[in-house]
């Protein structure tokens, strides 16, 4: 498909990268871009102002390479190495969740609770299960006076997340823990956490036998939520770490399709109230949060 690697053009690859690619996702032009401009470490239009050129074979040789290994099903974020969120870069690859655009649901919700609240001035923060650390080190960008506790068990996440946190010059706390272990609670206690958010494994088990090609290449310990319901982190979480909410402090989640109503009675038992559902651009209710009530 690509021809004599010593005469081909930049216009030519260009095409041909589509065509390959055309089989494999509907956006297929949008990584065929992507493909390119990490080969040439350049933006496309300024590629294509050279596109009668011919393509250097190191290059050729990135270009190829990737393109197949996308062939594959592997994901375009792990070939790439780096994916945005919320405006900031992310190192990522495997052993980590890639990030999505619906998570930025939980973040617009998080800054627009902060925003309207006059007795918060700064707030602390809790982003467990952070994987690469998108939701928490977006938070503290767009909210500098926070202080925010990163807390993420895998090694392999760990090792992006603290890389993200240094690539985007966010000061955060990254603690290692398991955050379905009551041991690490003691330490939290005394600090009052004004709002708990994460983006928990939430899959079913149906959900983990009928995999999309390209989610599969993810970690399965980020995305099978444990239990046939896919619910087992959403129960934990809010039994055990809802003792370090500060009075009204919130727990913000990121919930799978049609997961919003079981995941509201999971915090109404644990008297939460003010149960609000948010949705992301495409119109699903992507988001549940809930308000620590005092009991007396």
């Amino acid at each position: 498909m690509y021809g004599d690697k010593n005469m081909i053009t930049v216009g030519e690859i260009y095409n041909n990268t589509k065509l390959l690619l055309k089989n494999i996702s509907t956006d297929y032009s949008f990584e065929a871009k992507c493909i390119l401009e990490k080969a040439f470490d350049s933006e496309l239009p300024r590629i294509l102002m050279n596109r009668n050129s011919e393509v250097q074979d190191n290059i050729l040789e990135d270009i190829h390479n990737m393109t197949e290994k996308r062939k594959t099903g592997y994901p375009l974020q792990y070939i790439l190495g780096e994916w945005e969120f919320y405006g900031y870069p992310f190192k990522i690859g495997e052993g980590v969740l890639i990030p999505r655009q619906d998570t930025e649901t939980l973040v617009d919700y998080v800054l627009s609770y902060l925003k309207e609240s006059e007795k918060i001035k700064n707030p602390r923060i809790m982003d467990l299960c952070s994987g690469s650390g998108c939701i928490a080190v977006s938070l503290k960008k767009e909210f500098p006076d926070a202080e925010i506790y990163a807390l993420e068990n895998s090694d392999d996440a760990l090792k992006y997340l603290e890389c993200n946190a240094k690539l985007n010059n966010a000061n955060i706390h990254i603690i290692k823990a398991d955050v379905l272990n009551e041991k690490y609670i003691e330490s939290f206690c005394d600090k009052k956490i004004d709002i708990i958010v994460s983006n928990p494994p939430y899959l079913t088990k149906n959900d983990m036998k009928n995999l999309q090609k390209e989610v599969s290449f993810e970690p399965s310990y980020a995305l099978y939520g444990g239990t046939d319901d896919g619910l087992y982190y959403y129960r934990k979480i809010t039994e055990i770490w809802k003792s370090v909410l500060a009075p009204e402090g919130i727990i913000v989640y990121e919930i799978g399709i049609n997961q919003h109503n079981d995941v509201s009675e999971i915090l109404k038992l644990n008297n939460f109230n003010n149960i609000i559902f948010s949705k992301d651009t495409a119109e699903i209710i992507r988001v549940v949060s809930g308000k620590k009530q005092e009991v007396f």
